[in-house]
Formats: C-alpha cells, sequence, structure tokens
C-alpha cells in the first residue's frame, strides 16, 4: 500500500479530516478530490449521488494508484460505500457521524446532530440513534446552508453570524449540552457555531476516529513519530469546477503544491 490516500468530498469539508491524518501519517501523500460541480450533495438525488461518486472516486484511484480510499463526507458515505467496496479492492473508509459518543458523554441526556438534510433524513441515520443514542433525546438539525457557509469562509469571505444563529435556534434555551458535527464542513465553522449558541455545549466531529482507522489499515499507526526523519508528504487537491483565488490561497495555505481540475465524466 505505498499509494496516497485519497480523499474524497464534495467540497472543502474533507480538509477537517485531512488535518487528522497529516497529523498521524505526515509522510503520506495524499491526494484530496472534491467534487464542487455538484455541490451541495444534501440537495442531489440519492441515485445521481452514488453513480456520480462512484464513477469520479473509481476513476481517480486507477489514475493515482491510491492505497486507501476516505470518503470523507456524511451524505455519501450513507449511500455509497457499498457500491465503492464492490468494485475496488482496496480499503474504503467512511464518515459516521459521533452519535455513539455523544450518548456516552452526555450528561443532560439531550444531544442534537446538525447535520445535511440528506444525512438527518436518512435510515442509516435513525439507526445508529437507535442502536446507540436509545437513552436520549436526539435534535435533528438540517441544514445546506451551512455547507456553503463554510465554503464562503474557505473562499475567505467574510462570515455573518447572523446567517447561522437561525439554523442553531433549536438548540438555544434548552439543556442540549453535545452538538454532534454531522458534515465534515462543520467542523471548519466550530468557533462560529460556538459563538452562536447561548451556552456551554460540546461539539464532536469523527476525524480523529477516521484518521486512527486509516493509520490501522496502512498499518502506520506509529507514523507520526517515523515522519519526523522523513520527508513530508506531497499534498495534490483535485477538483471538479475551476476554483476561485481565495480557495486556491486557502489550499496553499494547508500545504497543497498541487492544484489540478479533473473530469467528472466516468
Amino acid at each position: 500500500m505505498s499509494g496516497p490516500i485519497l480523499i474524497f468530498d464534495s467540497g472543502i469539508g474533507g480538509l477537517s479530516v485531512l488535518e487528522h491524518i497529516q497529523t498521524k501519517m505526515p509522510a503520506k501523500d495524499i491526494f484530496y478530490l472534491f467534487d464542487n460541480a455538484r455541490l451541495p450533495y444534501g440537495d442531489l438525488a440519492e441515485q445521481t449521488l452514488i453513480d456520480g461518486c462512484v464513477a469520479l472516486i473509481i476513476k481517480q484511484v486507477a489514475q493515482i494508484n491510491a492505497s486507501v480510499v476516505v470518503v470523507a463526507c456524511n451524505t455519501a458515505s450513507t449511500l455509497v460505500l457499498p457500491h465503492l467496496r464492490k468494485r475496488l479492492t482496496i480499503p474504503v473508509v467512511g464518515v459516521v457521524p459521533a452519535i455513539k459518543p455523544a450518548a456516552q458523554m452526555t450528561q443532560s441526556k439531550h444531544i442534537a446532530l446538525l447535520a445535511t438534510p440528506g444525512t438527518v433524513e436518512r435510515a442509516y441515520t435513525k439507526e445508529l440513534i437507535r442502536e446507540f443514542a436509545g437513552g436520549c433525546k436526539v435534535t435533528l438539525i438540517g441544514s445546506s446552508e451551512l455547507v456553503l457557509i463554510a465554503e464562503e469562509k474557505a473562499k475567505r469571505n467574510p462570515i455573518n453570524l447572523n446567517a447561522i444563529k437561525p439554523i442553531l435556534a433549536a438548540i438555544n434555551g434548552t439543556d442540549i449540552d453535545t452538538l454532534v458535527l454531522g458534515c465534515t464542513h462543520f467542523p471548519l465553522l466550530r468557533q462560529e457555531i460556538a459563538e452562536c449558541i447561548s451556552h456551554p455545549v460540546t461539539l464532536l466531529d469523527s476525524g480523529e476516529a477516521i484518521a486512527i482507522r486509516v493509520a490501522s489499515l496502512l498499518e502506520t499507526i506509529n507514523m507520526s513519530a517515523k515522519g519526523k526523519m522523513n520527508k513530508v508528504g506531497r499534498l495534490t487537491a483535485g477538483f471538479t469546477k475551476k476554483i476561485d483565488k481565495g480557495l486556491a490561497l486557502t489550499l496553499a495555505d494547508y500545504g497543497f503544491e498541487q492544484l489540478e481540475c479533473v473530469s467528472v465524466d466516468s
């Protein structure tokens, strides 16, 4: 498994996962693929999302000889993982909303899940809640707008907190003490989200757990120590729609050395 890690998302949300993976495996090359031409995924029909993601990921895996695929998108993970695993011989890792740790952590037994409408409404999510949070009250909040706000932040555009506050209104004035960030875009707005909630709430995401899983699969769980003696892994970003200067600068800040537009055709 010497090829790069392929991290996939609809937009820049997967960068929140990439940071954790880099910490565990700093010497590993990473190709970050984002399908910004079809953003946001939470609004797409299920079959459209499945067909588009599978075709795009399989094509890129072949081109870069990827060692593992990380679907760093909660919306896509709820649908495409079985289809990818049937078509690929390398490991495929998905994102699961952190319902289980939230249910274990809460003191009030009232948690909230903030995700895209697609993730909130899917049977997969409801099964997670039944299995791991049966003793809790779970408030579900679906928002595609917050995905686009995170994208604007990555483009270095100003963020208006007044656009975020109504999305989180269901949390304020309640005993919710734990909020699951069930979209990889949302950790990029961690500070803004916290500022829009009227009382202390723990914010949970799955980035650390995903990184541990990937490192385990690649048998490089101790590579963070070894990496200090080795080269820093090369970061390449591929996107399906031309990006603006602000986002290019943000990607450069993350350490991306190469940016390229890839075809959405299979």
